[in-house]
């Protein structure tokens, strides 16, 4: 084969290049275009809040990804029609880890985009600081592989994501202010209207796009009652 016939493939090759850098194609565009937006709440659920440091745990979910690895964050879900982010930190605390939860303070939101379904998705999450109220942990919720009571103090190695790592600190500040100066000097909840209308819900549901992954088809781990 000569060097001229050599030549037009690879030309062939760097012109198909070159149309797929000038951008995607249109119909992925007007997704791209149209972003969709999501709306959150969950909770970082404190057992012993008002004993000493050593003694307080938190509850957290942990979740397998694509890699099998265990990811462990705080629970949240979907702001459903008709609920305050309040409201949704308290259902969804107790759908994910069988507890109950009472709110005590704001400790921020997070928000992230992600990709699902050739859609791309704007999503914030409402976090609460709340005090453990009753129940008994466990992980009947078929989307949680695990279940477990931390140690205030692990939070900061056992969060998977730096975010949250970020509001357990401010948890841990708020909770010596709460022992120091008492309920009345923690700073005030920010008013959320009830949601008027219904979200459309990806499939990754709380999960981030590097989270998610397969079902265990196997036995799942037993998390209820007191983690280790």
């Amino acid at each position: 084969m000569s060097d001229g016939e050599q030549a037009k493939p690879r030309r062939r090759r760097g012109r198909r290049r070159g149309r797929r850098a000038a951008g995607p194609p249109e119909h992925v565009a007007a997704d791209n275009h149209a972003a969709e937006t999501e709306t959150s709440a969950g909770g970082l659920v404190i057992d012993n809040i008002d004993g000493p440091r050593e003694a307080q745990v938190a509850a957290l979910i942990g979740r397998v990804d694509r890699r099998g690895r265990m990811l462990w964050s705080l629970p949240k879900g979907h702001i459903e029609q008709g609920e305050t982010a309040e409201q949704t930190a308290i259902r969804e605390v107790a759908e994910e880890t069988g507890i109950q939860g009472h709110v005590l303070a704001a400790l921020g939101s997070i928000d992230y985009w992600f990709v699902t379904e050739g859609r791309r998705v704007h999503k914030t999450v409402h976090h609460y600081l709340m005090r453990f109220s009753g129940g008994e942990l466990c992980d009947e919720d078929l989307e949680v592989t695990e279940v477990a009571w931390v140690p205030l103090d692990e939070l900061p190695r056992r969060l998977a994501y730096a975010d949250e790592r970020r509001l357990a600190q401010v948890a841990g500040e708020l909770i010596e202010l709460l022992q120091s100066d008492g309920p009345a000097a923690l700073p005030p909840l920010p008013r959320f209207a009830p949601r008027r209308r219904p979200q459309t819900h990806s499939h990754t549901r709380n999960r981030r796009s590097d989270e998610a992954g397969p079902r265990q088809s196997g036995p799942r781990t037993n998390g209820c009652g007191p983690g280790t």
